[in-house]
This record gives C-alpha cells, sequence and structure tokens, in this order.
C-alpha cells in the first residue's frame, strides 16, 4: 500500500496525519498514539500487537 493511500484509509478513521508524520512513524522517529494504532492496525488487519511486537496475537483481547 502506497504512502498516500494509508494516509487516506487513516483519515476516514479520524487520523489526520501529514505525509511526514507518517514518513517519521515508519522510520521510528515519532511514536505512534493509540487512535493511531488502532487504525493502522485496522487498515492493515494486524493486531496491535503485531504492530508493538511482530508476535502474533489476536485482534481482539480476551478477558
Amino acid at each position: 500500500m502506497k504512502q498516500k493511500e494509508l494516509l487516506a484509509q487513516l483519515q476516514v478513521r479520524g487520523v489526520d496525519l501529514t505525509a511526514s508524520a507518517l514518513s517519521k512513524l515508519e522510520g521510528q522517529l515519532r511514536y505512534a498514539t493509540d487512535i493511531e494504532l488502532l487504525a493502522l492496525a485496522d487498515i492493515l488487519s494486524v493486531s496491535v500487537l503485531w504492530l508493538l511486537t511482530g508476535e502474533e496475537g489476536e485482534k481482539e483481547p480476551k478477558f
């Protein structure tokens, strides 16, 4: 997925990032907020745990 497409998908979910801010996230030069992590996980169909650790996990936590 191209950055422009990802930015558009984020915006639909209420996350307004600039291309510069997204580049900083990708380059690990900026921390992601909780809202950004949730939106990214949804768009990419992965868990927040995977985004943070690279480990497989449930999309929704079990309590």
